[in-house]
This record gives structure tokens, sequence and C-alpha cells, in this order.
């Protein structure tokens, strides 16, 4: 059950990140709105520590933000961890 939980984070997270390079129309499909709002909801708790710790970069005219990549090690040492006590 640990690894599933892991594994779906792990998974909303790389949805985020793949979408964040797709802008996202307000007025496209709202089965797509709800997706991208759902991803935004689940993981912008875990997110958020990390991004205050390395807030984004600026690069030419975008941002870079590194806080996903920050949380998907954490999870996998955390994974590492509690299947190691297991």
């Amino acid at each position: 059950m640990v690894i599933v939980l892991f594994q779906i984070f792990y998974y909303m997270i790389l949805a985020r990140i793949l979408l964040s390079f797709f802008p996202v129309n307000p007025y496209s499909s709202p089965v797509l709105l709800n997706i991208v709002h759902f991803l935004h909801q689940m993981t912008e708790p875990l997110l958020r520590p990390f991004r205050s710790l390395v807030p984004p970069l600026r690069l030419g005219g975008g941002y870079l933000d590194l806080s996903p990549i920050l949380a998907i090690m954490v999870l996998s040492l955390l994974r590492r961890i509690i299947l190691g006590l297991l």
C-alpha cells in the first residue's frame, strides 16, 4: 500500500511537470481544466515547502521551478527508508 501511494504522488508530480509545458486555455475542455486543477490541489501542499527553500529561477522570459524535482528525490528517499523499516 505504501508503494502505491508513493507511485501515485510520483505520477501526479510528473503529470504536473509535463502539463506545465503546455498553456491551459481557460476556455478549453472542462475535463482538462478539472484534471489540471485536481493535480494542482493534490501536489501543491507537497511542492510548496520545496518552493520556499528553492524559489523558481528566472530564465529568459520564463521560470524554472525545481521544486518538483526536489519533491521526487525526497519522496524516493522516504520510500526507501519506509520500505527498509518494513
